[in-house]
């Protein structure tokens, strides 16, 4: 495959059937779109319309900064149900909800322009893909948890999505018959719809549906909530009115949310980038996000990132540039100010349908069986974030799934494979003895290698395998094969002395192969190489071969 750059300098429109495609896949998402931010305005407890706003100044500035050419950016499942926890529990004074929302999309901005200055886009890379499936497991079910009280219009108590779901399952009392069969009536239509039209406006077509029948039922007259009258004049730009820039919970909040949203972009965009050889610059894309949020704040809107369903769309319609972002918000703007009366009698319990709808599409059950498949450990990683996320928090649970994913690593390293190297008939070079029935270690030669970097974790270990292989080869020479020991920390460079040290007192010579220049600089200043002696350091295995057999007068 050709890997290309996505140029992200590069604004002119593509041309002929490429822009045609962009233009169809902005509409198809555009369609998309607006139902799934009025869900999410909902969820991130802001009117609508901060919502909307949201979006177009996120997709007008991803088409000017950003590095995908098909990212969908704007409101997202995460960060509005971060943005929905933050204020339910934090309070600025004299800010309204909205304008504490505002404030925290600025927040995440600045603290996205300060890690694109401070260069910190590689913080992405610190999550595997055990984690990012996990986590977007334990994503879809707060989403879907988040909307018990929507779904159902019972009084819950404020409280977290798993209490609130708890809560109601026992008080069953408390749930509104008509808006819960709006709820999984326009459900049940989505998954249907899905199967049916992948790449078609399924969400709009559901809230479409939803909203005549409740019309013609005249089930709003029995309690089921609407969205009722849009609020679309041109927003209010500027900083929002607060008397302090708020508490230490929102700031960190705000990097909470940075993180979480940087991930979501840098992993969204290469998913979709690698299907088409599109090479995506990390730390533009950080850029980017900053610029997004602080927009958003500046219209009065909330925390904004990239969406994958609305990205899967870009791909599947054929959009190809990011062209279709800026299609996508034309035809957002002219869906919202023609069809506003429409929008408008769209029920809550509707919307609640599509969050979890969008939430059920995050579980990727595949993935779950191939890294149980893969490794278990990696599973458990995965099912850790999983819960991490749903019981102890968005943010929270990445960071115990972070961590749990560098102890597995950290362990792995600690305790690495070991070889001991042999001649195997008919196959040119050493080969590990333990892989061939036939492989044969040569009398009196030990070669030894050690798969991972020599450090303070695994030096002991080192010493104690290095030890066990001698006793059980009693060898006349000791060769370390360097191939796979990347780093020589100090720990590990007095290990290596401590071997010489013993192997020298029991006659036995000790040699080294395959060292590259970046480990003799590293060990020069210890002084074990000159002790070991220039004679003993071989740049390929069979000098070090020919080298003993010459000493030896072996053959």
């Amino acid at each position: 495959m050709t890997v290309r750059p996505s140029s992200p300098g590069t604004l002119r429109p593509p041309e002929g059937r490429v822009l045609r495609r962009d233009v169809v896949a902005g509409i198809t998402v555009a369609a998309y779109l607006v139902p799934q931010v009025l869900a999410y305005a909902g969820l991130a407890r802001v009117p609508p319309e901060a919502g909307l706003w949201a979006a177009f100044v996120a997709l007008a500035v991803y088409f000017l900064l950003g590095s995908s050419p098909q990212l969908s950016v704007g409101p997202e499942s995460t960060t509005a149900l971060m943005t929905g926890a933050a204020l339910a529990t934090i309070t600025v004074p004299g800010a309204s909800p909205r304008d504490t929302a505002a404030l925290l999309a600025l927040a995440v901005g600045a603290v996205c322009v300060l890690a694109w200055v401070g260069g910190l886009a590689f913080l992405a890379d610190l999550l595997s893909k055990p984690v990012l499936v996990g986590y977007m497991a334990g994503i879809a079910g707060l989403m879907i948890f988040s909307q018990t009280g929507r779904g159902t219009a019972a009084d819950i108590p404020e409280g977290g999505p798993l209490a609130e779901t708890w809560w109601l399952v026992q008080h069953p009392s408390e749930i509104h018959g008509p808006t819960l069969a709006v709820c999984l009536g326009t459900l049940a239509l989505l998954l249907l719809g899905a199967r049916l039209w992948p790449t078609g406006p399924v969400p709009l077509a559901g809230m479409l549906a939803a909203a005549v029948t409740v019309s013609l039922t005249g089930l709003s007259e029995d309690g089921v909530g609407v969205v009722g009258t849009l609020s679309f004049a041109l927003p209010e730009i500027g900083l929002p009115a607060v008397s302090s820039l708020g508490s230490w919970a929102l700031l960190t909040t705000a990097l909470a949310i940075a993180v979480v949203g940087f991930t979501d972009n840098v992993i969204d965009a290469r998913a979709f980038g690698a299907r088409h050889g599109d090479r995506i610059d990390a730390r533009r894309e950080l850029l980017a996000l900053g610029a997004c949020n602080v927009a958003a704040g500046l219209v009065h809107g909330f925390p904004v990132s990239s969406s994958g369903s609305r990205t899967a769309i870009v791909d599947a319609v054929g959009g190809r540039s990011r062209w279709a972002g800026l299609s996508a918000l034309g035809a957002a703007l002219v869906l919202v100010v023609a069809l506003r009366p429409v929008l408008a009698s769209f029920p809550d319990a509707a919307l609640a349908a599509v969050v979890v709808y969008a939430g059920l599409r995050l579980i990727d059950v595949g993935e779950f069986v191939r890294i149980a498949r893969y490794r278990r450990t990696e599973l458990l990683i995965a099912l850790a974030t999983t819960f991490g996320v749903l019981v102890l928090g968005v943010l929270q649970g990445v960071l115990v799934a972070v961590s749990l994913s560098l102890i597995d690593v950290f362990r792995r390293v600690a305790r690495p494979h070991d070889a001991v190297e042999g001649l195997v008939p008919d196959l040119a070079g050493m080969h590990d003895v333990d892989d061939y029935d036939d492989a044969e270690a040569v009398p009196g030669l030990l070669v030894y290698r050690y798969d991972a970097p020599l450090f303070f974790a695994n030096a002991e270990n080192f010493l104690t395998r290095v030890r066990e292989s001698v006793t059980a080869y009693d060898p006349e020479w000791v060769v370390l094969n360097f191939e796979a020991m990347g780093e020589v920390d100090l720990t590990g460079a007095d290990a290596l002395e401590t071997l010489r040290a013993e192997l020298e007192d029991e006659g036995i010579v000790l040699g080294l192969a395959r060292l590259k220049q970046d480990q003799r600089d590293v060990l020069q200043p210890s002084g074990v190489l000159d002790r070991i002696g220039a004679e003993h350091v071989f740049p390929t295995l069979p000098t070090a071969l020919d080298a003993f057999r010459a000493a030896t007068g072996r053959d």
